[in-house]
């Protein structure tokens, strides 16, 4: 999937694009079906609300599950990614975030890449976050918020939130976020929420601020997100367990496009079960980035 120079242009200016109704209602109806069972697993991978059952994230799919091991390889989703880095692609995350109806709680103002940065020691932030709906979106259910441009600010100052939330993020203070909103347009346009059916896509710049409101409407908002960053740029620190910043640095190798309704095999190597060491973390600097 090729981006034309009008959608880079677009890209550059804003920090993100969006892509409608991107894959079919039989692909999302695939990808949908192994969300109940992949949330009701007892497993560290699965991050729940605070106070509450509802699971906020869960991670590393693609590592025990067939549908997000191919979504994981998507030409839609990895192709776009590439051709704006110019550089082939690993997974830094994997997660489906789960806005449960009533229940899905705020995600902070913040960028990706101060989390990537600060926990990962990635060195730049050619890295970016691909996002799939797989419900429909609307103005009530959470939908994410962006402030267009934001992302040429760089990487801006953050504190790390560890009480507002069950997942700890470092978060933008009000003062700042006021000042990129104004600068982006204020009440004309300075925080924008693209909103749409099932199966639409979004592309978004890893400084690009963002956030989310809770889900007070009886619709879920469940959606994927694929971190996908430039194998060159990989993190240099295993500080957070393996299912949340994953470890293995191999370029993405893409399925054939119509891979989530054919029996293209995958490999799943947690298909039995998280290994231990996904759980082991460490502080130190690895030492082939010296």
């Amino acid at each position: 999937m090729k981006l034309t120079p009008e959608q880079h242009a677009q890209f550059q200016r804003d920090g993100y694009l969006f892509f409608p109704s991107l894959f079919t209602p039989d692909e999302v109806a695939t990808l949908n079906a192994a969300v109940p069972a992949l949330y009701a697993r007892r497993e560290a991978y699965n991050v729940r609300e605070k106070g509450s059952d509802a699971v906020r994230t869960n991670f590393a799919a693609h590592l025990y599950s067939e549908p997000y091991a191919k979504l994981a390889r998507h030409p839609r989703m990895v192709e776009p990614v590439q051709d704006l880095l110019g550089e082939e692609l690993y997974m830094h995350q994997f997660k489906i975030n789960g806005k449960m109806a009533f229940e899905g709680d705020v995600w902070q103002w913040h960028q990706d890449y101060g989390t990537w940065k600060n926990d990962d020691l990635m060195p730049t932030e050619r890295a970016m976050n691909v996002a799939i709906f797989l419900d429909d979106v609307n103005e009530f259910n959470g939908p994410l918020m962006f402030i267009p441009g934001s992302h040429k600010k760089g990487v801006v100052d953050a504190q790390h939130d560890l009480s507002t939330t069950s997942y700890p993020l470092w978060t933008v203070d009000n003062a700042l976020i006021t000042q990129l909103v104004e600068r982006a347009g204020g009440k004309q346009g300075g925080i924008v929420s693209p909103k749409g059916p099932a199966g639409s896509m979004i592309l978004f710049h890893s400084c690009l601020v963002h956030a989310s409101t809770s889900n007070l409407s009886p619709w879920n908002r469940v959606s994927v997100y694929l971190s996908l960053c430039a194998v060159s740029n990989h993190i240099r620190r295993f500080k957070r367990p393996e299912y949340i910043a994953h470890r293995e640095f191999d370029a993405i190798p893409c399925l054939p496009d119509d891979c989530l309704l054919s029996n293209v095999a995958v490999d799943l190597p947690w298909r039995d079960g998280m290994p231990a060491r996904a759980l082991e973390t460490s502080l130190d600097e690895l030492s082939f980035a010296k």
